[in-house]
């Protein structure tokens, strides 16, 4: 997977390299100390701590001073930079990895200066992007929600995967730009029944005419350092309008707090004001602001 313990790639600046097993204890510490922020990173270090880094798919990287470690970076599908500020030294460091290694990933995402800065000592020797969101308002909540939660939204089941597909297909769609489908058991289709295996994928379902449809549904795409971060919020264009998703973010918020996280987050697009309007009235107030570079 790369160099040791101890060891650089060349071209990196003094003090990154490829992280190994013993250090995701570090790293982990690190991501704690900033836990919305590191959220996305923290779940993929917790996962490896459990398969280890060499069947990941993908690296860690880190930056060490006066043998410390300072800041981490996930570099898989998406890479995710996790700095704090006064480590701003360290984007240096990750820059020169990923141009050593040259562009793996689909996304750069994360705290927004983190995200932003990366990106902008890459940005002469990557390829360029589809689109920056610069401005990704970071919410969280750690209370009770301010609207009653939706009765019918809850966990979906495994034999509900034909239903939360096409949904979370259609939600990717609007959202990015482009369809994730790429077979029945594509990475996709994949984590879409890893999600709903986990209890992570919440669903409140209506009759139609012919049969059952999503009106409403989310996910917890990641989950670390007490974290739950809400992703893939979508309402079917058909019941939009209706409090829909207040009232469902409010039954994800309580059945989230109650048995995996005391602290919800998500990250929003700045243009999408209703969007940020509707959590509001939920409950979740800014904490920060997340960036994504997207390819």
């Amino acid at each position: 997977m790369g160099p040791g313990r101890g060891a650089t790639l060349s071209g990196t600046a003094v003090g990154g390299r490829v992280l190994d097993d013993v250090d995701l204890p570090a790293a982990a510490r690190l991501c704690a100390r900033m836990p919305v922020e590191s959220v996305l990173a923290a779940n993929r270090i917790e996962a490896v701590a459990r398969s280890g880094l060499k069947t990941s798919g993908g690296q860690l990287w880190g930056f060490e001073r006066g043998g410390e470690l300072q800041a981490v970076c996930w570099s898989g599908a998406n890479m995710v930079p996790v700095v704090p500020a006064a480590a701003e030294v360290a984007l240096d460091a990750f820059a020169a990895l990923a141009r050593s290694q040259g562009r793996r990933c689909s996304s750069i995402v994360g705290e927004a200066d983190a995200a932003l800065g990366l990106w902008s000592r890459l940005a002469d020797s990557w390829s360029r992007p589809r689109e920056i969101r610069a401005n990704q308002p970071s919410l969280v909540i750690d209370h009770d929600p301010l609207v009653d939660p939706d009765p019918f939204v809850r966990r979906s089941l495994p034999t509900e995967y034909d239903l939360v597909l096409p949904a979370c297909v259609e939600m990717f769609a609007e959202e990015v730009g482009y369809s994730p489908v790429s077979g029945p058991n594509g990475p996709y289709e994949t984590r879409v029944r890893s999600l709903i295996a986990d209890d992570r994928s919440f669903v409140r379902l209506v009759h139609a005419a012919d049969g059952s449809e999503v009106a409403f549904k989310a996910e917890l795409g990641a989950v670390a350092v007490g974290v739950a971060q809400v992703q893939g919020v979508w309402v079917a264009p058909q019941y939009r309008g209706r409090g829909l998703s207040e009232r469902g973010m409010a039954a994800v918020v309580v059945m989230t707090r109650a048995d995996v996280a005391p602290t919800v987050s998500l990250y929003v697009n700045d243009y999408n004001t209703r969007a940020i309007a509707a959590y509001h009235r939920v409950g979740f107030r800014q904490v920060g602001t997340f960036a994504t570079v997207l390819f």
